[in-house]
Parts: structure tokens; sequence; C-alpha cells
């Protein structure tokens, strides 16, 4: 049970961690300006380096400056002792994390760095550390307690170079007029990925069979077609295969009322139907669903029906 103790603490914690970044922004310079520009200038990789909680630090940082239009990777500086400092080639840009500047791990990398004229972006709270003198440009830290206890477990530092890191990202970003196209493009598999997806391209990557009936269907060959289909819909087409139609189960209960039960398809159909361009985004065309309360479309190119979206499939998707 949560007790009044415990969340004073987890407050403070916050409270901690909260006055840190304000010092951070606080104490922010024009070296970020030079450290985007390192970047902007290399055709190369970022490889982004830290150890212990600074390494999932910089692991992050690496993620998120990748799938921004930086294409940039994490390097464990043990790992870069024993061969992987084949992996910065010159050109690249060095991003290394330590609080105290002295972690004894990047040295091997720094070294090879200077070696090499590989420029080093540095973050961290002392600019004549180790690090701080191996560094092209430092983004200072400023010296702030941790929110632990007993003053040692990495917390305020650790969100700060998270911050700095987001804030070097975002600078990054507006620099390349980085689209949210484009983010979306380098997350396919996420929501906002399917989201900037084309409807063409989303109907291409089914195998579902379209259903769909000739004109001069009989209502028995459309119940069958719908059914088969599963999507409580088929499109009526055309001798020539253009969509003239569509007939959904509304129809087809309207047409059992009326009597037309020995009708043909285009005689029940709903004609002139909404459809969709393969050039839109699906963004755009889940909203129209939504707010037609359509629970299908046909997809439909040149005239013909390519593909069918349904607001089911959308749903167990994830789309929606």
């Amino acid at each position: 049970m949560t007790t009044e103790s415990d969340l004073d603490l987890a407050r403070n914690v916050i409270r901690i961690e909260r006055n840190a970044l304000e010092q951070l922004e606080t104490g922010l310079d024009e070296s970020i300006e030079k450290a985007a520009d390192l970047i902007m200038a290399t055709d190369r990789h970022v490889i982004v380096a830290g150890v212990g909680k600074s390494g999932h630090i910089a692991q992050k940082i690496a993620a998120s400056l990748a799938s921004t239009g930086t294409p940039s990777f994490f390097l464990h500086p043990t790992e870069a002792s024993h061969g992987d400092l084949g992996m910065i080639v010159p050109g690249s840009v060095v991003i290394a994390i330590s609080y105290s500047g002295e972690s004894r791990e990047l040295v091997d990398l720094l070294r090879y760095c200077r070696s090499n004229a590989i420029p080093v972006i540095s973050m961290t709270r002392a600019p004549e550390s180790t690090l701080g003198r191996y560094s092209d440009v430092r983004l200072l830290l400023p010296s702030v307690a941790e929110a632990c206890p007993n003053g040692l477990a990495p917390t305020s530092s650790t969100t700060m170079s998270l911050a700095l890191g987001d804030a070097l990202t975002i600078v990054l970003m507006a620099r390349r007029g980085f689209s949210r196209e484009e983010f979306g493009f380098r997350h396919p598999g996420g929501k906002l990925g399917r989201s900037l997806q084309t409807a063409g391209d989303y109907v291409a990557a089914r195998t579902d069979d379209l259903p769909s009936v000739p004109s001069n269907a009989a209502v028995e060959e459309v119940i069958l077609a719908i059914s088969e289909g599963r999507k409580g819909c088929a499109a009526v087409l055309d001798p020539s295969g253009l969509m003239v139609g569509m007939v959904t189960d509304g129809d087809l209960r309207r047409a059992m009322l009326a009597g037309k039960l020995s009708a043909d398809a285009a005689s029940i159909m709903t004609e002139s139907p909404r459809t969709i361009s393969p050039e839109e985004r699906m963004s755009t065309v889940i909203k129209r669903l939504t707010e037609h309360r359509i629970s299908n479309a046909f997809v439909v190119e040149d005239g013909r029906p390519v593909g069918i979206v349904d607001m089911k499939d959308l749903l167990a998707e994830g789309y929606v």
C-alpha cells in the first residue's frame, strides 16, 4: 500500500529532475548549433556511445536520430575496444555521453577519433575532463544533485542527457525539413506509419479476393458473392469491368422487402457509391469512412475496383 511518505519521495524525485531540466534549458548555448553543423556536414553515420545508464540513453538518442532523418547507430565503448572501432569511418561524427567525463571505457574510442580526425560531440558536466578535452563540441550539462537519496544512482543526469539528445534531434529535424510523411515511412509498423500509407499500398499488400459481380448477375449470385467476400458488399461491374455500383447487405434487405428477389444486380445496387482513390492516405480514408458512417468502400483506379477497405479489418490491424 502506498504511503504518504512514498508519495512525497516520488514527487521530490520529479521535482529534482524538473529543476535539473530548468538549469539545462537556462545554460543551453550556441554549442548545440555547432553540434548540428557538424552532423549536417557529414553524409556518414552519427555514432552515439556511452556506458552504463548513459549507454541506455545513447541507444535511445541513436534510435531517435535514425528515425528522424539522421543515419545513426549506438556503439558500445567496450566492444569498440575489441574491434568495433572499425565501424567508425572517416567522415563519421561521434556523440559520446559521460556525466563525469571520466568513463574509462571511452578512452580507446576517444583516442581513435583523435588519431583519425573523427569529430566528437560530448555530453558531460566537466569540460576539463578526459571526454571534454577530446571533444570538438561540448554540450555541457549543469552540475546538479541526483534524485537518488544517496546521490549515486544516475537520475537527474540521465534525464538531462535524454532531453539534450531530444533537443539536438529536433534541431536536426527542423534543419532537414523532415516531414510527417518521411517519419511515417520510417515507422511502417506503427500506427502513424500505417495512417500515412496510401490506400493503393494498403490493398496491394492484401490477398483477399475482391467481391464483385456483373451488372446482370441474379440476386442469388449477388448473395453468394457477398457471403464469400465476407465484407458485407460486392462491387457491380459493367461488361468492360468498370465499377457502376455496389450492392450491400442493406441493399439486399431492401430488395427483399420490395419483392425484387428475381431482379439483377443493376436493379438493386447503390449507384455512384463513395469510392477511394489509390493515392489517398489511410488517415484520410479512415476519417471519411468514420464521418460518413461507412463500414467499407472500394479502392477504384481508372474506374476499376482494385481493392476494398473495411473498417473491421482496420480495427483488427491497428489502423484505428
